[in-house]
Formats: structure tokens, sequence, C-alpha cells
């Protein structure tokens, strides 16, 4: 058997990572100081930590070590079964590099299973919906070297658009209206590609790249807000008037990332022609 690893990054619903048999490596983070585990039987609660750090809280978190990432996969191979983890981007994250020493320790020890560690170069639903079409693909029968050529076929396509509320949480300092919009590079890094006044304009410039890039209009997106789903909404109705027919995945951005964007934030994320 294959077994499918990510990461709490990957933003994915309680009740999608049972339906697909995916287990999730919790990050763990602190709110003014006192730690805290992301959940992994219920529904992350957007609305109290981004209501918290609104009121000044302040957050801090970590990345997966690989002693953390090698107790999760050792359960996997000491049944006999392989490996495969879908993460994080180790543009903005050293949880990929964990990942692959701890991949590289437990080889020695079970020579004869198989592990596969993918560097999505995404996260939240960049690095989600990655690992949904990983879990599809393991339902269909697809074998893992399929699966791994499959994943580094699409990686290059994952889109990353998203818009900040609040230009602090970036430590730029906020600039009166001005929204920036953001992506994802090539290499999983996040970089600056635009700006706009107002975030009205700033989720019709997200819908422009999506029309603009969108490889099929069918296939299922991916939408993360930070506590805003009024932005949320605002977001999906303008995709649907650009031709978006597919079902849209919309969740709460999950604490880690969501950290560092800040509350207000709205990111979008589909397969496109180029980055």
């Amino acid at each position: 058997m294959l077994q499918l690893f990510t990461d709490t990054s990957a933003n994915l619903p309680v009740a999608l990572t049972k339906q697909h048999h995916i287990t999730v490596v919790p990050f763990s983070y602190t709110v003014d100081g006192k730690e805290t585990d992301y959940p992994d039987d219920v529904d992350f609660d957007g609305a109290a930590f981004y209501g918290a750090m609104r009121r000044g809280a302040v957050v801090k978190t970590s990345m997966v070590n690989p002693d953390l990432m090698a107790k999760y996969f050792e359960r996997a191979l000491s049944q006999g079964d392989d490996v495969l983890y879908v993460g994080m981007s180790g543009g903005i994250s050293g949880t990929a590099q964990a990942a692959v020493i701890a991949a590289g320790e437990l080889t020695e020890k079970y020579p004869a299973r198989k592990i596969v560690t993918i560097d999505t170069y995404a996260a939240s639903l960049g690095e989600g919906l990655q690992a949904l079409e990983a879990a599809r693909m393991i339902e269909e029968g697809k074998s893992l070297d399929e699966i791994k050529a499959h994943l580094l076929s699409r990686r290059p396509h994952m889109c990353q658009f998203f818009t900040v509320d609040d230009l602090a949480y970036l430590k730029r300092g906020t600039v009166l209206s001005i929204k920036p919009i953001l992506c994802g590079d090539e290499t999983g890094h996040i970089v600056s590609c635009g700006k706009v006044r107002g975030m009205k304009r700033a989720y019709q410039e997200l819908a422009n790249y999506y029309d603009g890039r969108a490889l099929d209009k069918s296939e299922m997106l991916g939408i993360a807000h930070a506590d805003n789903e009024e932005g949320a909404q605002a977001l999906i109705a303008l995709l649907r008037d650009k031709g978006f027919t597919g079902e849209c995945l919309n969740v709460v951005y999950e604490p880690v990332t969501g950290a560092h964007v800040g509350p207000g934030t709205v990111a979008l994320f589909f397969y496109g022609t180029e980055k």
C-alpha cells in the first residue's frame, strides 16, 4: 500500500482528509506565548484566531522538524507501506527540507520501502489541491512513480495569487489604501506582482489573472481567506463572470501561513498556463 501525507499548510478541511485518507503532519504555533497544535479532528476556528490577531495578539510559527516527520512516516513504513509526502513550499519554509532529511534516514532503515517527498512550491490550497490530486490517483490505483511524475509535471502550473488587507503583517507598513497583489514564483517564493487601490479592485485583479491563465475553467480551484468570507464570495462571483464553472474549495486560511499574511487576506489557487 501507499500512504499519503501532507501538512497543516495544505489547508484541507478535515472532511476531505478523512475521505481521501490523507495524514496531516501538524504544525504548531503560539498565540501570546501559548503553544497550540493544529487540530486534526475538527476544522480550524479562523474567526477566533484572526479576531485575536486583530486585537493585537502576537502569533509565532515554527516549521516541522525532521524528527516529527520521521515519526509520522515510520508509522507507515513499519506496517510495510510506502510513503508519499506532498508538502509546503521550500521557498517559504524549511519543512520541505525536514521531510527530505527524514526520508533519507528512514530509507536506510527500511531499504525495501519507497519514500517520495514532493516540494509543491506552494502553500495553503496551492499545496492542498496537489495533495488532492495525489489522493485521487492513489484511489485510481496509480503507482507511486506515476503519481510522482504527474505531480512534478503539474507543479509548474499551480498559480497562487493573493492580496492582503493590511501590509503591516508583511512588515512593510500600511500605506493609504494600496493593496499589493502577490504571487508564488517558479521556486515557491512569494513575490510582488502588482498593486492597486482598494480591496474591490484587488479582487478584480485576482479574477483577471485567472481569466488570462486558467488551463481549464471547469476545473476545481481554491480560495483561502483570513476571516474574510465576504471577500471570498466577491471573488467567486467575479470568477463566475470570467467563465469559471467548476467547484470552488473555499476555506479559512490555516494559522501558520495565515499569521504571516494577516486578517482579511484573500488568496486564489488554480492550475494555469504559467505562474
